[in-house]
């Protein structure tokens, strides 16, 4: 016959206090008890994640580089860049070398003359605007295209920290956007020394560069206008965190640089178009001289980079409190 259940157990009513003490100091020991025992019991459980999650290890760039290097706009990119000097050197084949106009000599003039000439005059010809492109499509399709092929939301699930989903994506397209600076000039290179030899680079305002400090100045326009194109890549990726359309976010950071290069050639502009980053982006011409001169060069790399920091800021910014359905 087991003992009748205490009143103050099945009712909630507090108990009668003890001899000695009192009914509030038996309820504040229980609660205080209480508190500890949850206390302890949320301390000692694990916190939930996915089984196996490591936030260190989510969405490694080696992955990240790996998926997009074998996207075919990847593929296709790189090929239009391998054969622009064959395209260039095939013209100047058919046509035969350019020659000076109004007795000005430019640097498309002298593009024959060696094989440094002639990876020079490609930089020339597409810095412009073919280098805006991948630089437009690596940056503005990454995190886009996730999200129109309804993977986005996926990824962040995973899950994936926000974060360090952008930083990926973003390191990922800015390699292959200098990949794609390099290709071009290095190809170029290889197919002006098969063509016309190796040789010092022919200045067209006079005198000459040997061979080797001529492809180490190179190197410096190859690295000033990867920095110049800092700004459409910030354009581009901003655009893409902010629609499910590759296409609108490429395409737009693309029709805004073209608008940079419109406005820059309105004159009555007068030094507000030094604020363009169009303003400067032929500024590495002045290292292909007997001395450089740097200060053009300085001026334009901050402005672009200082629009690449605050473009990339907002991009952060607004991604990390985005909706994501896609």
């Amino acid at each position: 016959m087991t003992a009748p259940q205490d009143t103050a157990e099945t009712t909630g009513e507090p108990r009668e206090a003890p001899p000695g003490g009192s009914a509030h100091t038996t309820d504040t020991t229980a609660t205080t008890a209480t508190a500890h025992a949850v206390h302890t019991t949320d301390t000692a459980a694990p916190a939930v994640t996915a089984p196996g999650y490591r936030p260190g290890r989510t969405l490694p760039l080696r992955v990240e580089a790996i998926r997009q290097l074998k996207r075919r706009r990847t593929l296709v990119m790189g090929g239009v860049l391998a054969l622009l000097p064959l395209v260039l050197w095939l013209a100047f084949a058919v046509a035969g070398s350019p020659g000076g106009r109004n007795d000005e000599v430019t640097l498309m003039d002298t593009a024959t003359a060696s094989g440094v000439n002639f990876a020079a005059t490609c930089l020339f010809v597409s810095a412009g605007f073919l280098l805006v492109i991948p630089v437009a499509l690596f940056c503005g399709d990454t995190v886009a295209a996730e999200a129109g092929w309804s993977s986005l939301r996926y990824l962040l699930a995973a899950p994936v920290p926000r974060a360090r989903l952008l930083w990926s994506k973003l390191v990922v397209g800015l390699g292959l956007s200098a990949a794609a600076m390099v290709l071009l000039p290095l190809v170029a290179l290889a197919v002006g020394t098969a063509a016309y030899g190796w040789g010092p680079l022919e200045i067209p305002t006079g005198g000459a560069l040997d061979a080797a400090t001529a492809v180490r100045r190179l190197a410096v326009v190859v690295a000033y206008v990867f920095a110049s194109q800092l700004v459409t890549a910030g354009l581009a990726f901003w655009l893409s965190t902010k629609t499910d359309a590759p296409l609108g976010a490429v395409g737009g950071a693309v029709g805004l640089t073209i608008a940079g290069n419109v406005l820059d050639a309105v004159t009555a502009l007068g030094h507000w178009r030094d604020f363009l980053p169009a303003h400067w982006q032929f500024a590495w011409a002045d290292v292909f001289q007997p001395t450089p001169e740097w200060a053009g060069m300085l001026q334009g790399a901050a402005v672009s980079v200082t629009y690449a920091v605050v473009l990339l800021a907002l991009a952060f910014r607004g991604f990390a409190r985005k909706d994501v359905v896609s």
